[in-house]
């Protein structure tokens, strides 16, 4: 029977590219973000709810 305590390691894998194994985990709100990943959520945010409301207003 396998020891399910004990994760298999993949040495090979994309999900360790630029994260510090050692360190605590960390979630996302967490994480650090620039200024730029703010003004292209804010620009995204605008899109959407210009489509949202925009459409439903041509559409009319």
């Amino acid at each position: 029977m396998a020891d399910d305590s004990e994760p298999t390691v993949d040495d090979d894998s994309g999900a360790d590219i630029g994260h510090d194994l050692e360190a605590d985990r960390t979630t996302a709100p967490m994480s650090d973000f620039s200024l730029k990943n703010v003004g292209i959520g804010a620009i995204v945010l605008a899109v959407g709810l210009a489509i949202s409301y925009a459409l439903p207003l041509l559409a009319a």
